[in-house]
């Protein structure tokens, strides 16, 4: 479902209902900051994030709990707004869009599939009024109507259009919130845990399935804890702490990340070398060595 909206081998062909990004960008922070307020204080979820998320790729966002994942994912998605900082996703500034337009963003550009399956769904529908649901909001025609029967029958559940979501089982669940988010390729989709409830076939199925429609064109940004979605994305991003400490590629490349004030987060592995929390730093023409005291 659009986000906001509550309520293989197989070839899909599917139209952006908008255009998915520009530069090959399909979503990007800088500066990302987010503070809530609590009776205790404030809790800075997210600490001048700087980060981007390419079109036709999968993305990872890995860490800790409280690392600052959730956060990140409902900024991305317009569910949530930074306290400071910039994000635009699919050529749209979020931190700027007035109500009326963010909500048009929420169901034209982006979606988001929540971890539990059935917070995506609404009960009294079944399978068939979900996908019609899904493509109305995005724009519906005859071309989104057959797109939306294709990505069932890719994602198997074809065989349950006039079954509701208390008839379904978990992965059914789930296929159904990734069929109805991917409806009318929007330019971003954010997925928290998408793989949690389903078992090890159908986690390769769906995986499989987001790569394939990937690469037309739509960016996916899953937060994940599920070794198989961090080996199978294009890039990993790791949170610490609400910053981001490290990025890395599918050609197995690890960056650390440099954050504008020039701070560098080591890895916990690396951190337990400096007790005292402070370094020695050696500048040698174009190395530099960070070594304890």
């Amino acid at each position: 479902m659009p986000a906001g909206e509550r309520g293989g081998g197989n070839t899909v062909t599917i139209g952006p209902a908008e255009p998915a990004s520009k530069d090959g960008v399909a979503a990007e922070a800088k500066g990302l900051t987010k503070i809530y307020w609590t009776a205790t204080g404030e809790v800075h979820a997210l600490q001048a994030v700087d980060a981007w998320f390419p079109a036709k790729a999968v993305t990872a966002v890995v860490g800790p709990s409280g690392s600052g994942k959730s956060s990140l994912l409902r900024i991305l998605a317009g569910l949530d707004r930074p306290t400071a900082g910039q994000v635009r996703v699919g050529g749209s500034e979020l931190s700027t869009l007035p109500a009326g337009r963010l909500r048009r963003f929420r169901r034209r550009v982006v979606s988001y599939v929540f971890q539990r399956p059935s917070d995506n769904l609404i009960s009294y529908l079944n399978v068939e009024q979900h996908m019609h649901l899904a493509a109305r909001l995005r724009g519906s025609n005859k071309e989104l109507a057959v797109e939306s029967r294709e990505l069932l029958e890719v994602l198997e559940i074809d065989h349950r259009l006039h079954h509701k979501p208390h008839q379904l089982s978990g992965g059914e669940q789930q296929r159904l919130a990734f069929a109805q988010a991917i409806v009318g390729a929007p330019a971003l989709v954010v997925a928290d845990e998408p793989t949690a409830e389903l078992d090890s076939r159908t986690g390769q199925l769906l995986l499989s399935t987001i790569h394939e429609l990937s690469s037309l064109g739509i960016g996916f940004v899953i937060a994940t804890h599920d070794a198989g979605v961090m080996k199978e994305a294009d890039r990993t991003i790791y949170l610490r702490h609400g910053a981001m400490e490290a990025e890395r590629h599918l050609d197995e490349r690890s960056l650390s990340v440099i954050d504008g004030a020039g701070r560098i987060q080591l890895p916990p592995q690396a951190l337990r070398l400096f007790p005292e929390r402070r370094a020695v730093i050696e500048i040698d023409d174009e190395e530099i060595r960070i070594t304890p005291p």
